[in-house]
């Protein structure tokens, strides 16, 4: 019989909304991707009899900035199969979500194995978790012209990034970056229609239902990793 764990509950995990990614603050990340432990956190998915020559499971899912992980959660369910993790900055944003997973596997034995949390930096840190071209699916909260290169290059091509705000400055200026970058195209709107993701970006966080329940409209907007240029092309 699985032993009950305690739903968290957000009076004793509430945090300042932003936190300041160029600090230092002595967060844990492996040296190298191959270096990082992913069986401790989906043990599911890494049973210690596995076939000799079969690869290892990846991340496919990444959401950068995950808050309380309702993305993940609703995720999870539409693609048991695919690992999906979630990077949180601040840390007791991070102990709820990792709480919260705790109590649906309680709950639920079997589901949400493969989702996890770790309080972690993307701005400064990714590459250490992800080899090149590693996933094909991510959501970011985290845009800048110099971060686009390093989302480049751990999005394998064709891979995509699910971008959603309430605010319509910061939605023309991540439009206008991914435009302006040779590695990412906009994917049109009628390409979304039967994608689950997208479907999701406005409602499942608490951040989107707190959006909605005020009525202000939503601007999500996907990209598209191209293929890499050709090196011998012309310039």
């Amino acid at each position: 019989m699985a032993a009950e764990v305690a739903a968290p509950q957000k009076r004793f995990y509430r945090q300042r909304a932003h936190a300041n990614p160029l600090a230092d603050r002595g967060l844990r990340h492996p040296p190298r991707p191959q270096d990082m432990d992913w069986a401790e956190l989906f043990p599911d998915f890494f049973p210690p009899a596995a076939p000799p020559g079969q690869p290892p499971p990846r991340v496919e899912f990444a959401d950068l900035g995950c808050g309380y992980g309702g993305l993940l959660v609703a995720l999870s369910p539409l693609f048991p199969g695919s690992l999906m993790l979630g990077l949180e900055l601040r840390a007791k944003v991070a102990a709820f979500a990792g709480q919260r997973l705790r109590a649906l596997r309680a709950a639920r034995p079997g589901a949400f194995g493969n989702v996890a949390v770790l309080r972690g930096n993307a701005m400064k840190h990714l590459p250490h978790f992800f080899c090149k071209g590693q996933r094909p699916k991510h959501k970011w909260r985290i845009i800048s012209p110099a971060l686009l290169a390093q989302y480049g290059y751990v999005l394998r091509p064709g891979g995509l990034v699910y971008t959603v705000t309430d605010v319509p400055e910061l939605h023309e200026w991540m439009v206008t970056h991914f435009g302006e970058h040779p590695l990412f195209e906009a994917v049109p709107p009628e390409e979304l229609e039967a994608d689950p993701v997208a479907a999701l970006l406005a409602t499942a966080t608490e951040e989107g239902r707190k959006v909605q329940r005020a009525g202000r409209p939503v601007f999500p907007a996907v990209f598209r990793r191209c293929q890499d240029p050709d090196p011998g092309g012309a310039l």
